[in-house]
């Protein structure tokens, strides 16, 4: 909770922290950041490894399969709260969000526990069975979570206070979850060669 609070902070409100760090107390305001909350339990779980003389991706492999179900837990909260709807659209599933407007809504959160929650449990599940080497059930959630995030972003709406950072498309999630990829595929493509 702590890496995802000051993740929030330190990413996405910024400045708001610099000039009223006292913000980053005031979590009845909301402001959670996943990529945050993804280093705050790296920091967690190599304490962990190290305290229990286990090897830090022999720890983050057990975890990674079961991480998918608080995604979803989480989506599902933001569902319920009314928050991080997406962009305007005419589908037949489109929502009216009280915070969002008269118009219908692309349920953006609902994406997210859909991919980021089953679909992604699915995938790491079925491939941790086959007993994979060290490293690539850790590197397949980093692809997993970052690949569904990057393509969701596409049709929920940025962070008011950041907007777009670029081509008019490209958000802060996109951004943090392009290495995210990159560091999975390169765990995946050296699991073999390396140890825990």
């Amino acid at each position: 909770m702590l890496g995802g609070r000051i993740g929030y902070m330190l990413i996405y409100d910024l400045t708001n922290f610099l000039h009223e760090p006292a913000l980053l107390f005031k979590i009845w305001q909301g402001g959670m950041s996943f990529h945050g909350g993804l280093l705050g339990v790296c920091a967690a779980m190599w304490l962990y490894a190290r305290q229990t003389n286990k090897g830090f991706f022999l720890v983050t492999d057990f975890i990674a399969p079961l991480v998918p179900v608080g995604l979803c837990a989480g989506r599902i909260g933001n569902f319920i709260n009314g928050e991080l709807w997406g962009k305007p659209t005419a589908l037949p599933w489109g929502m009216v969000f009280p915070s969002g407007g008269n118009i219908p809504r692309h349920p953006s959160m609902l994406y997210e526990a859909i991919l980021e929650g089953p679909a992604l449990f699915a995938l790491l599940w079925l491939y941790s069975g086959r007993l994979p080497p060290a490293r690539s059930v850790s590197g397949l959630f980093l692809i997993g979570y970052g690949s569904f995030r990057f393509l969701i972003e596409f049709v929920r709406l940025p962070d008011a206070q950041l907007g777009y950072l670029a081509f008019n498309w490209l958000t802060m999630g996109q951004a943090l979850s392009v290495p995210m990829v990159l560091a999975g595929a390169w765990l995946l493509a050296n699991s073999a060669r390396r140890v825990p």
